[in-house]
This record gives C-alpha cells, structure tokens and sequence, in this order.
C-alpha cells in the first residue's frame, strides 16, 4: 500500500533543483562533475515519487555527513583487486549518491567484456534510491542488480528477536521492458524504509496498519511512534505467521551480498547485542553489491530484448479486476510520473521546500 501525502502546490522546475542542488554538493568540496551525477541521484527519488528518498534527506542526511567528517567530499574510490569479470572497491567514505553510480558504470564495462561483471563495494556511504543506479544498467539495455546494507546502523529486529540487528537492507532490480518505461524493482526489505515513515510523521498522517509493530507485535499507525522508541518496523511478510521470514531472509541476503562479501560493516556483529531493542548504531562503512548482466552477450541477435517485450506487454494486456487500475509493472508508474513532473515542476512537501529555502533555494 502506497502513501498519498497532501499536495501542498509547490512545485519547481527539475533543471532548477538539479542545478541548486549541484551547487550545494559542490559547495561542499565534491569536484563538479561528481556533484551534479550525485544531484541527478538524489532529484531521482523526487522526480518519480519517492520523496521520502529525495531532498528530504539533503540537509537531514547528505549535508551532517560532510558537515561530522563522515562523508570525504574528494575521496577517490580504490579498485583493490580486479579479477576482470569482479572487483572489489573501497570507496573510502565518498559520497554514496555518485560512488554507486560510479561501481555501476565499472560493473557495466566489465559486462561488456565478459557477459556479467560483478563490483563489490565497501566503504560506502548512503547511495538513494537503489532503483537510480539500478536503472543505470537498464539504460544501457543491461540487467543491473544493486543492494546495500546499513553498515554498522541496526534498525529492525529478527522475527522473536528482542534486538535490533540489521538495517532496511535495500534490493533494486532493473531492465529493459517496454520503451520509455523500464523495470524497476525497488524494495527494502522491511515492509517500508524508514524515510516513508518519517515523510508520514512529518506530514501528520497516519500510516496503515502493518507497517509498524509495538513490543506485543500490535500494530502501530502513529509513525511518529518510530523515532518515539515506541515501535519498530516490520519485515516484508509482516508477522511470523504471515511470512516475516522471507523480509528477515532477503535482509541477510543482502548483508551476505553486499557487506560480508565486500568486507563492509555488518549488522549482525557482536556490538549488536548491546542494543536497548531500538535503531542503534551508525550507517557507516555500508557495502554495496552491483550486478550487471549484458543480455546480448548471452543471447545475441536481440533475443532477449523481443523476449522482454512480450513479457512486459503481456502483462500490460491482463485484464483488471473489477474496479482495480489498469495493470502495471515496477517501474511503470514511476516513469508516468517523471515525465509529468519534469513538464509540470517537480511537486516538494512543505517542509521540504522550507529546507531548500534555507539553502540558498530561491522562493
């Protein structure tokens, strides 16, 4: 179930956010062209409807990263060993908005040359909206899988667990489907991340049942109860009963991808047992896993690009149910959305606005 926050009417131009939020990264020591890919991934979440992981974040999360020393604005990535189709980078704490895109340009070539290439990151700092660098791939008519873990930030328990042991653990899926509007599967693992509870408290709305739990494992539609100490987020299944399982398992997939396998920071470390059952820790030192599968290299002659648009079109063609939307794959909304607020402006909350106002945005 999706969150519809209130249309305040404020609306501004994507090129003018892109350029003033370019300017605030640049203003920060990132060298320009870096600051303007890490701006194009931030205004992502924006652009298509994921505010929740769009400038929202900008002075609550990016900016206290430079401003602590968490977050080295010139850091140049390290490539620590390169096997050819795989390497390992250590990211050295640069900004994750562009570092990501970086390791999915690099995992992007070595497909090219091999079929599938593979970068394991660690080192790494927030990235976004996974489905932007996922979408990088699919750009260039490839597969790309992109996931992520919290580093060393804990903020949803095992299922009967009394401890907060892993992060939101973010998993981005995305391809070529139909023209103009890719595949684009963007999940975290908990039945939401905890951007989309925050952007409800900040809005005054109430959230739906099933998103939060308290200690009994009641649910929860106060989200300002979150950051209160007084519920955690639950996995994707929701209760034990009803597949809490399959989220809490996708979750350690994803740190066994993306921080065991680079060397990052886990969530589950012993430092996780001395947690009071609430979010703890810092999300420093995150791991990335990118995957990027070339099609043609595996199936020339275009193979799989007529393969693909069967597929999506097929399911574009199910019938709805009685009174239901039309059917739509991932990514297809999204895209609908991007292309009305790149012509119309792209909508912001209220408060949103009055932190970009704050930074230099004009009113």
């Amino acid at each position: 179930m999706s969150l519809t926050l209130p249309d305040t009417g404020i609306r501004v131009p994507y090129a003018e956010l892109l350029s003033f939020t370019t300017r605030v990264f640049h203003d920060r020591g990132v060298p320009p062209a870096r600051a303007e890919a890490a701006a194009t991934a931030l205004l992502y979440g924006d652009l298509h409807g994921l505010g929740s992981h769009g400038l929202a974040n900008l002075r609550r999360l990016y900016l206290p990263l430079f401003d602590t020393g968490r977050c080295d604005p010139g850091a140049e990535p390290e490539v620590v060993r390169d096997t050819g189709p795989a390497a390992v980078v250590d990211a050295g704490t640069a900004l994750g908005l562009w570092a990501a895109t970086e390791a999915v340009e690099l995992a992007a070539g070595k497909a090219r040359d091999h079929g599938v290439g593979l970068v394991s990151v660690r080192g790494g700092t927030h990235f976004g909206c996974a489905g932007h660098h996922a979408a990088v791939a699919a750009a260039r008519g490839m597969i790309g899988v992109v996931a992520s873990n919290c580093g060393g930030q804990r903020i949803a328990r095992p299922p009967g667990g009394a401890l907060a042991m892993l992060g939101t653990n973010p998993l981005s899926v995305a391809a070529p489907a139909r023209p103009g509007r890719p595949f684009v599967l963007d999940m975290s693992t908990t039945v939401v991340p905890t951007g989309r509870v925050r952007a409800a408290a900040r809005a005054g709305e109430a959230i739906p049942a099933g998103w939060l739990a308290d200690d009994q494992g009641r649910p929860v539609t106060d989200p300002a109860a979150f950051d209160r100490g007084e519920a955690h987020l639950r996995w994707l299944g929701g209760a034990p009963e009803t597949g809490a399982h399959k989220g809490f398992g996708l979750a350690l997939a994803v740190e066994l991808l993306a921080a065991a396998l680079s060397g990052a920071a886990l969530g589950p470390a012993p430092a996780a047992l001395d947690g009071d059952g609430g979010p703890h820790g810092t999300d420093d030192d995150i791991g990335y896993l990118v995957l990027v599968v070339a099609p043609e290299t595996l199936r020339p002659g275009g193979g799989f690009a007529g393969t693909v648009r069967t597929m999506f079109g097929t399911l574009l063609d199910c019938p709805p149910a009685a009174d239901a939307d039309p059917v739509r794959y991932p990514g297809w909304l999204e895209a609908e959305r991007a292309a009305r607020h790149r012509v119309e402006g792209v909508p912001l909350a209220r408060d949103v606005h009055e932190d970009l106002v704050a930074l230099g945005l004009p009113r």
